[in-house]
């Protein structure tokens, strides 16, 4: 008997034969990095619905786990494939659990092996442990405790506990995207949604300069360094550039109420720019429907048409609680946060700016100078492990 780290992904099985093996590859890729990261040696063996990592380090399970594409992780012990091999190991797991009485169940799978079914596999285990623990219960409809046993064609598999990974896709299977970043709430969320869905993300954070609170950069780069711990070993590419030249110029428009629609609308000309610089297929933003002037419907409606990508907003539906429990989870919310203001707001924004109104106050700006000016500000720096590095 051995133990290894067993690595379960889920709707990679929906994919062709081809695209499902292309896919496993990049998994098994970013498993890898991960591990490395972490400085934990390692082999990895690849089996049709299971990954397995070879190793001495049961931490690797937890590692693991965070990985995009990943349904789950546990430790487990491998056995020969037989019905008593698996039972003599899942006694041992039940002795190292501390556990000796209460309900139970064992679940139990099979796979290519003869001579047994899956139910007859999980009725011999479960024998097996209360004849060395005759005071459980089997309960298999609500159990206090379940072992977990799989039996395929190379070998046995025995285990207790899982870790829950995040599911998706395997991070870069899906493109590549540019990720307006800012210091608030809601973009690094829609950031990780993205990343779950296979998405490699360009990071562009707007520096507002004197505009902007005091904050808001440092922010916005935690949240790359935070989201850069959900791929371990993978860097994610940040730009920032300067958004004090268009401010200045927005300043000498008398009609402030269309500011932030202006601001949204340059952002993603600037952001196009940019994606398509380096190669991005869409702009990903945090947008949520109704949260706030510039995303009413007839806003976005005015908005989206200034880029030149497609425009990917991930929150559109959610609602602010639902934001903020994933932001919570995924470990980007900030309890107390700084000074994020943005001094540009106007006391007064427009809800429904038409395309008409917003074309007629951008003819009196040097737009096209100042898409220009903010893409040669551009500073590239680079998130890699939980830290922000330049270059």
């Amino acid at each position: 008997m051995q133990q290894q780290v067993m690595v379960r992904y889920g709707e990679l099985f929906l994919k062709s034969e081809s695209v499902m093996h292309h896919y496993i590859r990049i998994l098994t890729r970013n498993i890898g990095r991960a591990l490395e990261a972490e400085g934990l040696a390692h082999t990895i063996e690849e089996h049709r619905g299971r990954l397995y990592i070879n190793c001495d380090d049961p931490k690797q399970a937890a590692v693991a786990a965070r990985v995009f594409g990943v349904v789950d992780t546990s430790v487990v012990t491998r056995t020969e494939p037989t019905m008593e091999a698996i039972a003599a190991a899942a006694v041992e797991i039940v002795a190292g659990s501390g556990k000796n009485n209460g309900s139970f169940a064992v679940r139990a799978r099979r796979e290519a092996v003869k001579g047994f079914t899956s139910q007859e596999l999980g009725a011999f285990v479960g024998s097996a442990i209360l004849d060395r623990y005759p005071d459980f219960t089997v309960d298999l409809t609500n159990p206090e405790y379940e072992v977990f046993v799989e039996a395929r064609h190379y070998g046995g598999f025995v285990t207790d506990s899982f870790y829950p990974g995040p599911g998706g896709l395997p991070l870069g299977t899906q493109g590549r995207a540019v990720c307006l970043i800012s210091a608030g709430i809601d973009s690094p969320v829609a950031a990780w949604l993205m990343m779950r869905r296979g998405t490699d993300l360009l990071l562009l954070h707007m520096n507002g300069g004197r505009h902007a609170g005091a904050a808001t950069r440092d922010d916005a780069f935690a949240h790359a360094e935070t989201l850069s711990t959900h791929c371990m070993g993978t860097e994610i590419g940040i730009i920032e550039v300067d958004m004090e030249p268009f401010f200045s110029a927005l300043l000498t428009l008398k009609e402030s109420r269309f500011r932030c629609i202006l601001c949204k609308r340059f952002m993603h000309r600037v952001a196009s720019r940019i994606g398509e610089e380096h190669r991005c297929s869409a702009i990903v933003n945090g947008d949520n429907l109704g949260q706030v002037a510039s995303q009413t419907l007839e806003n976005l409606a005015t908005v989206t048409p200034a880029a030149t990508l497609p425009v990917l907003r991930p929150l559109i539906t959610y609602d602010k609680e639902e934001i903020v429990t994933l932001a919570k989870k995924i470990q980007t919310f900030i309890p107390r946060p700084g000074d994020h203001a943005c001094r540009m707001v106007p006391k007064k924004p427009a809800t429904a700016a038409t395309i008409r109104q917003i074309e007629e106050e951008e003819a009196k700006l040097p737009i096209a100078d100042l898409i220009q000016k903010a893409v040669e500000s551009a500073v590239r720096r680079t998130a890699l492990s939980g830290s922000v590095i330049d270059g």
